[in-house]
């Protein structure tokens, strides 16, 4: 005989929830899988009748329930009590009745057994304080590599300037006003918090790329008696040649949105021919892979990036060198006026940049396309050979193809665009899908092949990632499923290949698993950031409000019970939680 205590009241709003005797339920007792969670109890108490959820006075329906059957449960200090009965016949009133209890449960959520994320998220950062500074929120959501200029905690950082405004000292925040700023996110910020981001440890990750970018900033190639050479601006566009060799930045951004730069990264600069794959993967969005391979094969050439050669069906070899680039550049937007095409692309660039800096550099076009014999006499060859789509006008395009090229970004605005590739087309910071998945894949397949000049080969061996390069120093590097990542450096090998870039993208491979034939479980040699305690990350993207809370309730390790401050309920049944701190489960 299983035992209980619980008051009057209680045993009064079990009564008034008694819907019909189960009598029959009694006497068949071992034909009902009914499961009891008791207290320390000295009253002896027969439970035949169905339970409801209670605490504090108020019913809540247990989050889980196995198949087939009901689950309820109350909970108070130190004490559970599910029950679990065998499916029961019930009438449309009492589900409708069913169906009002639960709405008006919902409205009352904060006095269930569940806390709310908000107060969880409060007392996680509060450490037992009855307010929080704003300084200490600001720089615990920085180290989770969120930003707060992140579009989608821009309503939670307007509510908090509004709120500041209003409040006697303008830098503290007690439970109600940070509830107030932070419910419009909760998800995302208790995600962050948790560290179920895609980076658990980011401060530590950030921390090695720093090291990282510091390593490829002292690299030199030879020597000229005392100055030491770092391999060449490019000065075939009389543009390019204007860019200081010293310059060099790094920026990131994962799939979650974290967010790491280190250096010149606000400096604009021309993608060249880092916009070949994003006009790739407009064109494949746009008309499917078929069509778009019928003018443009998937081989890599293993000739320089401006030949005049085509394959042995007479198309260019791929998108990434220029006769397919400019091939590519002639099916996007067919028909529409090469003003209505720029507009098009730019509008792509600026979803896949979650509306970040993309720009245009009129002296760099101009530049292009005064000095872009070579180009124009690939772009003749291409029409003597038939390889544009019929009625193209080839002088048109590739005025068309130096606007593109002519694009500028910076490293935080093209990182995003990585992002976005990593992320499946769903540009990380915005949520919107940009690019169809089909149109990714076929373009980290390319990138992966034929998107590093002559030195495609020896990339995707020794760095086994997607990349691309430009002659403006950039490379745009995608992790698939993990981060995008832009290099830029304007000093070129001879291949075309940023100096700096190449060695940061190998010395990063060299100290995370990120390598596409990387082993995740048994190559100890390096580290995985994707891990955090042992426990690696299998599902992505944010979580919805009840989805995340019952996730929370079922594991009691995340949680440490913490005394209420400003509580009036009783102490005996209301329990508040909060969040361990980054330190307490290490």
């Amino acid at each position: 005989m299983l035992q209980f205590r619980f008051s009057a009241v209680l045993k009064e709003l079990f009564q008034s929830n008694l819907k019909r005797p189960l009598t029959g339920i009694t006497r068949n007792k071992t034909s009902l899988p009914i499961h009891y969670c008791s207290s320390n109890a000295s009253l002896d108490v027969k439970v035949s009748f169905k339970l409801k959820l209670l605490h504090a006075g108020v019913h809540r329906p247990l989050l889980c329930a196995a198949p087939g059957t009901r689950t309820y449960c109350t909970k108070t200090e130190g004490a559970a009590i599910p029950v679990t009965e065998s499916a029961i016949p019930v009438t449309d009133q009492e589900k409708k009745d069913e169906t009002a209890k639960e709405a008006a449960t919902e409205k009352r959520r904060k006095a269930g057994i569940l806390p709310s994320l908000e107060d969880l998220l409060f007392y996680t950062i509060a450490e037992g304080q009855e307010k929080i500074p704003v300084h200490k929120f600001l720089t615990a959501l920085k180290a989770t590599g969120l930003r707060t200029g992140d579009p989608r905690l821009k309503e939670c950082m307007d509510t908090l300037k509004v709120t500041l405004k209003n409040t006697s000292d303008g830098v503290m925040l007690d439970r109600q006003l940070f509830k107030k700023c932070v419910q419009s996110n909760i998800v995302l910020l208790t995600q962050a918090f948790r560290k179920k981001f895609v980076i658990p440890d980011f401060q530590s990750f950030s921390s090695h790329i720093d090291e990282l970018y510091e390593s490829a900033k002292n690299l030199t190639e030879g020597q000229v008696g005392n100055q030491p050479i770092l391999g060449e601006v490019a000065d075939y566009i009389p543009q390019l040649a204007k860019f200081s060799p010293d310059l060099w930045a790094v920026s990131l951004c994962t799939v979650d949105g974290q967010r790491h730069t280190v250096g010149d990264t606000k400096v604009p600069f021309c993608l060249q021919s880092c916009v070949k794959p994003l006009k790739y993967a407009i064109a494949v969005h746009d008309h499917g892979t078929e069509y778009v391979h019928r003018f443009i094969g998937k081989e890599p050439s293993g000739l320089r990036f401006n030949k005049l050669f085509l394959d042995e069906d007479d198309k260019p070899h791929n998108p990434m060198v220029n006769a397919g680039a400019i091939v590519c550049t002639s099916l996007i937007k067919q028909g529409a006026s090469n003003a209505e095409k720029f507009d098009y692309v730019m509008n792509f660039l600026n979803k896949m940049a979650g509306n970040e800096y993309v720009g245009f550099s009129n002296a760099t076009f101009q530049s292009e396309r005064e000095s872009g014999d070579r180009n124009f006499a690939i772009g003749y060859y291409l029409k003597e050979k038939k390889c544009f789509p019929e009625g193209t006008d080839m002088t048109s395009i590739l005025d068309f193809y130096f606007q593109l090229c002519s694009i500028e970004v910076t490293c935080e605005s093209a990182s995003v665009m990585a992002a976005t590739l990593a992320n499946g087309g769903f540009c990380p910071i915005t949520g919107e899908r940009v690019l169809s998945p089909e149109a990714v894949r076929d373009t980290l397949s390319l990138m992966h092949s034929c998107g590093m000049y002559d030195f495609s080969g020896q990339f995707a061996f020794h760095v086994g990632l997607p990349a691309k390069s430009g002659v403006a120093g950039g490379i745009l590097l995608v992790v698939p499923n993990v981060m995008g990542i832009m290099c830029w450096s304007p000093p070129l090998d001879k291949l075309g290949n940023s100096v700096r870039g190449i060695q940061f993208c190998t010395d990063l491979v060299s100290l995370f698993n990120f390598h596409n034939y990387d082993n995740l479980r048994h190559f100890a040699k390096k580290h995985d950031p994707r891990r955090e305690g042992g426990d690696q990350r299998f599902t992505f993207g944010p979580m919805d409000y009840e989805s995340l809370q019952q996730e929370l309730a079922l594991k009691d390790s995340l949680w440490k019970k913490v005394v209420p401050t400003d509580c009036h309920e009783d102490s005996s049944t209301t329990v508040v939680y909060r969040m361990e701190s980054v330190g307490e489960r290490n």
